[in-house]
């Protein structure tokens, strides 16, 4: 302990953090003045890590849930050589690894791209659940901690209550957050829009609380010690700390707490830059420098951090060595494969609703896929996924042998979560509820997508056809916008999202097939409440045929030189199957059905494939439950999509199929009326 050094050190990364601000004439810079202790406290004396090997699977994990303070994180890593002086300095920049919100890099130690407040730390909850689930599998020796940095908006977000919830009541005693609580907020102090006892709250939730000063080395020292060695309940450390810390006037005086030191370079507010980086030992010719003493303490450091690592390894290597099959069975969980699957051979019975075939899916993988876990937001019985909690238990207050997450009406919080399970890697999470309260997650989607993350998304009750429920639970725009994230590219190139609306049982077979495949974006299942009537095979076998939807789209029925194709995904195919029935009995028309899983996946196929399935020289009919620009891209100008342009309504759904024009009798009719107008 070297009290000089540690001041010297936290005044770094505040005077970095100043000159990255200013020099970008962007960002936040009086929230990183406030957290600086803590950083540097935590990171030299209580983050376990290998700065030689920053993936390591067994590392201890940080979540900052305060995206705009991204310098503070970046500060902190330049200290320990994660970041060169020419980044830091590109702060906000085109083509800058130090974006403006930290964007998951693990090699640099940023573990999650945050910036929508309150979702940081609900992936933190997610990782220690995560560790909770891996630890009851292989052993105690899985200790690792995961940290949380949290301020007064995330805090006040509503998505704080779930996480806040779920993280006391399976006691998360591996989690541990500082919430920088300076009283200030981007355009008010905080006593304008808040009066609650924040510790108050978290301690009705089950969380140990301590409240310390946020500058004092020795508090932070004590509230971390004593997290640490916590072994019932998750730790909130509430630092009371100064917006702006060392920041002065031309004068020389002290210039902190000010709101206006929120969001803006310090030198467009009534705090002096220069004066501030000299207050804080930093040199205003040269302010991206380390410190000499501050760049020796660190690179000493780092070397012990690498010893500390290599201790541990040594700890792991003779626990493999005495525990072989688990062993390789936790090298095959974090490797990200899946075991031997056999889709053909799950039966489903005739007619299944996709949410009941959905069912049977999981059911199978349970028994097969070990690493596993199924979250439903007070819905399992609906949403089907107690196919998949019927062979296992839910997770559990200090038994994690479970692999069901029972995450109660908090949707946004249940998909934030998954997100931080697949951070912290080596489970597969999924996630349920109804398909119209998609709208709640979609925050957690997008960055699902942003970090390009293998999440998988189970929606049923999937159109109108919820019916008695009425409009509320009817969804009708959902699917166009989800579908507009296979549109949006992610930063590998490839669609942010692959979105599933399989049309019968070997679809939904086949949707799961694509779903588990599918490791580097989010995936959504979208599944009827209603039953299905099953699409006739054209080859060996119906699952055979319902492979080629690993093609985004295909023909469940084919004739030569039809005069219509329609299309279709989802119930609305076997609709189209009982209208082809009426066009070719009583019309004498030749009928070809398209079949569109995901559009997305679709147009990655060959343009000659794409035209074998939906041919540009024929007339082209699209049927969806949903807003008619869910197929319009696929049946192009000259052709005709029938679907909703209003919410639904309160009834039966054979009466609203009936009201709405979904039968096949009335489809049959629309398809005649379109090809009079060509």
């Amino acid at each position: 302990m070297n009290q000089q050094i540690d001041q010297k050190a936290a005044d770094n990364i505040r005077a970095l953090a100043v000159a990255m601000v200013e020099k970008a004439k962007s960002g936040h810079p009086g929230g990183p003045m406030g957290g600086a202790d803590f950083m540097h406290i935590l990171y030299s004396e209580f983050f376990n890590f290998d700065p030689s090997d920053m993936t390591w699977a067994f590392r201890d994990r940080f979540f900052m849930d305060a995206g705009h303070l991204s310098t503070l994180m970046y500060a902190q890593y330049y200290l320990l050589g994660n970041y060169k002086k020419e980044d830091v300095a590109n702060f906000r920049q085109w083509g800058s690894i130090t974006p403006g919100h930290p964007e998951v890099d693990v090699k640099r130690g940023i573990e999650n791209t945050s910036g929508p407040l309150g979702q940081g730390h609900t992936m933190g909850v997610g990782a220690a659940i995560a560790a909770k689930f891996l630890q009851a599998r292989f052993g105690d020796w899985m200790n690792h901690k995961v940290y949380g940095f949290i301020s007064d908006g995330g805090v006040q977000e509503e998505i704080s209550q779930g996480a806040g919830r779920i993280a006391g009541h399976l006691g998360l005693s591996n989690f541990i957050m500082f919430f920088d609580s300076n009283d200030i907020q981007l355009s008010t102090s905080t006593d304008e829009v808040t009066t609650e006892d924040t510790a108050m709250k978290y301690e009705s939730w089950g969380w140990k609380v301590v409240t310390i000063d946020g500058h004092n080395h020795d508090e932070i020292r004590k509230a971390l010690t004593d997290a640490n060695n916590e072994t019932e309940k998750p730790t909130l450390i509430i630092g009371k700390t100064i917006m702006g810390k060392g920041c002065v006037t031309s004068e020389g005086k002290t210039f902190e707490g000010e709101c206006e030191l929120h969001g803006q370079p310090i030198g467009a507010t009534g705090a002096d830059y220069t004066k501030t980086l000299l207050n804080l030992g930093a040199n205003p010719e040269s302010p991206f420098d380390i410190y000499a003493d501050v760049s020796e303490f660190y690179q000493n450091l780092l070397k012990e951090k690498i010893a500390k690592a290599a201790q541990k390894k040594e700890e792991i290597a003779a626990w493999r060595k005495s525990n072989a099959v688990l062993s390789d069975k936790l090298d095959f969980f974090l490797s990200g494969e899946l075991p031997e699957l056999d889709f053909e051979g799950i039966v489903h019975k005739q007619g299944l609703a996709s949410r009941a075939a959905s069912s049977g899916v999981l059911a199978y993988l349970a028994d097969k896929v070990e690493n596993m876990i199924v979250s439903s937001a007070d819905l399992s019985n609906s949403d089907k996924t107690d196919g998949f909690l019927k062979k296992t238990q839910a997770i559990k207050k200090g038994d994690f042998s479970g692999s069901f997450l029972q995450a109660g009406v908090a949707e946004l919080t249940m998909a934030c979560i998954a997100n931080g399970i697949a951070l912290h890697g080596g489970i597969i999470p999924v996630v349920a509820t109804f398909f119209v309260f998609s709208d709640y997650m979609k925050p957690a989607i997008r960055l699902s997508g942003i970090q390009e993350l293998g999440v998988k998304y189970v929606w049923t009750h999937d159109a109108f056809r919820v019916g008695e429920d009425g409009p509320t639970h009817q969804p009708v725009e959902q699917e166009a916008q989800i579908r507009l994230l296979e549109k949006l590219k992610n930063h590998s190139g490839k669609p942010s999202f692959l979105a599933l609306r399989p049309a019968d049982s070997a679809e939904t077979s086949v949707a799961w097939k694509m779903a588990l495949e599918n490791k580097d974006t989010p995936t959504g299942l979208i599944l009827s409440r209603q039953g299905i009537k099953d699409l006739a095979a054209k080859g060996t076998s119906r699952y055979n045929d319902a492979l080629a939807a690993e093609k985004g789209g295909y023909l469940v029925k084919e004739v030569e030189n039809p005069d219509v194709v329609l299309i279709a995904n989802g119930s609305e195919v076997s609709t189209l199957v009982d209208a082809a029935e009426i066009l070719e009995s009583e019309n004498g028309l030749k009928v070809n059905i398209a079949s569109v899983i995901s559009e997305g996946v679709f147009r990655l196929q060959s343009k000659d494939y794409q035209n074998s399935v939906i041919p540009k020289n024929k007339p082209l009919f699209g049927l969806t439950a949903g807003l008619p620009v869910n197929l319009e891209g696929l049946v192009g100008d000259n052709g005709k999509v029938f679907g909703l342009d209003h919410f639904g309504y309160s009834a039966p759904a054979t009466v609203l199929d009936d009201k709405f024009g979904f039968t096949g009798e009335k489809v049959s009719k629309e398809v005649l009326a379109y090809l009079k107008t060509i």
